[in-house]
Parts: structure tokens; C-alpha cells; sequence
């Protein structure tokens, strides 16, 4: 039992050889969370799209205290590992995915337009969030075995955005509304600028927002296109998240247009 533990959370490293992006068992391992979030995001969806919205949030609520805690325990085990408190220079919510443990606690604690507005950031990034965090995480599940506490507690994370962005849809709890637009690209613009001065100041080699290079990840078709340039590179992937944000509004709008649309009688 003991020799299980130490395997899962990788005390002294892992033994196993990482089965590989793509593989099999990786494809059936986030498959399989893939079908829990969304059966669960329609369940509870559902459930409550019709009551009123302190019932809604609650399930908010637990979504916000699950995601940073297992976040938390994260930490806890890897600087266990580490013997240190070094890794924690390394483990900033400074990836796109984890902008959702700020944005989640928001939707389900704050009030006013700050809610709304994280509500929305929710909706459009975490459903991408939770898709790129399990089926594009190329550098996770070429590095680590696919039931490993790394990629676990990582596709748990990622699906619980997904999940919450699936439910605020289901359950009408997202406003869209124009006025917010700003707060959003505020929101992004600002992670982005917080996380390319870390990259460029911390003395190690990380990658937050993806704003470096690739890994792994379809960022890499972006980073190829440009040579690596380092200048292009960010600029591009700052545009690509621009680009994604206004298309996502416009069809939304675009969809809610069409449903308002008065229907023409005979």
C-alpha cells in the first residue's frame, strides 16, 4: 500500500513510464472526466434553471471551494516532494485554466457587475479551459503516467471549469451583457501582462499563459508559424485569446438576435 502511495503522488519520482499524449489511456482517462462534467453540468443544470438564483449559486459555491482546494493540496504535495517551499514560484494561477480559480470564487461570492462579469469570463473560457486541459495537455501526459496525482488532480481541476461554465449556461445564470465586454478583455489583458513578467523575471523556466513557447500544446502551431519569435510569438497568442473573446460575443449575440427575432404570421 505504501509503495501505491508513494507511485500516485510520485515521492522519489515515478517508476512508470508515462504512457504518452494521445495514447489510449490518456484519451480514455480525460474521455471519462469529459462525460462526468457534462452529465453533471445537465443534471444540475436543469435542476435548478427555474429556481431562484441563491439556489443556483450554491452549486457555485461548492465548484469555487472544490477547485482551490484541490489546488491548495496540490501545492501541499508538491513542495512536500520538493522538500522546499521553490516550488511555489512555479505554481502562480497565472495559466489560462487558472484564472478560473480567481473567476470561479468570484461568480459564486461577488455581487454587482464584478459577478456578472466573472460569470461571463466563466462561460467563455472554461469550457476551452477544461478541453485544452485534458485533451491538449501535451507536456502533462508526456511527462507523468496518465493515473498519476499530477495529471488527476489536474484533469479534476480543469473539468471543474468546464463544468461550471456548462452550468451557468444550463441553469441561466450568464448575462452577456455588453457594458461588461471591457471588464472582460480587462480581465484577460491583465493576467496576461502579470504573466508575461513573471515569465521574463522568474529565474526558472516557465511558461505562464503559454506566452513563451508552446509545450506541447496547440499553442506550438502559432509558435511555428512565427519561428519563435519572441516578440511575434505573444503578440500572437495575446491576439488569438482577442480574437476568441470578441467571436465568442458576436456569436452569442448573433444566436440571442435570432431567437428575439418576432416570428411572422400568416
Amino acid at each position: 500500500m505504501g509503495k501505491i502511495f508513494r507511485e500516485f503522488f510520485g515521492f522519489g519520482g515515478y517508476s512508470r513510464e508515462p504512457e504518452g499524449y494521445m495514447s489510449w489511456q490518456h484519451l480514455v482517462f480525460v474521455t471519462s472526466l469529459m462525460i462526468i462534467m457534462i452529465a453533471l453540468a445537465i443534471f444540475l443544470g436543469l435542476k435548478n434553471r427555474h429556481k431562484d438564483d441563491k439556489t443556483k449559486n450554491k452549486v457555485l459555491i461548492w465548484a469555487a471551494i472544490l477547485i482551490d482546494s484541490f489546488e491548495l493540496f496540490k501545492i501541499i504535495i508538491v513542495c512536500a516532494k520538493d522538500g522546499s517551499l521553490e516550488p511555489l514560484s512555479g505554481l502562480l494561477p497565472l495559466f489560462l485554466c487558472s484564472i478560473q480559480l480567481i473567476t470561479i470564487p468570484l461568480a459564486a461570492f461577488a455581487k454587482g457587475r464584478i459577478k456578472e462579469a466573472a460569470l461571463d469570463f466563466l462561460f467563455i473560457f472554461g469550457l476551452l479551459g477544461a478541453v485544452l486541459g485534458t485533451y491538449g495537455a501535451g507536456q502533462n501526459y508526456a511527462c507523468y503516467p496518465v493515473l498519476s496525482f499530477d495529471n488527476v488532480v489536474s484533469g479534476i481541476t480543469h473539468s471543474i471549469s468546464g463544468f461550471s461554465a456548462l452550468y451557468i449556461a444550463i441553469a441561466d445564470m450568464i448575462s452577456m451583457k455588453a457594458q461588461n465586454i471591457w471588464i472582460t478583455f480587462l480581465i484577460l489583458l491583465s493576467f496576461c501582462l502579470v504573466a508575461y513578467i513573471a515569465d521574463v523575471l522568474i529565474p526558472y523556466n516557465y511558461n505562464y499563459m503559454f506566452l513563451m513557447r508552446g509545450d506541447g500544446t496547440p499553442y506550438d502551431l502559432l509558435y511555428n508559424l512565427v519561428n519563435g519569435n519572441k516578440v511575434l510569438y505573444p503578440i500572437g497568442v495575446v491576439l488569438l485569446f482577442i480574437i476568441y473573446i470578441s467571436l465568442f460575443y458576436l456569436i452569442y449575440f448573433l444566436i440571442r438576435k435570432s431567437k428575439n427575432k418576432p416570428k411572422h404570421t400568416a
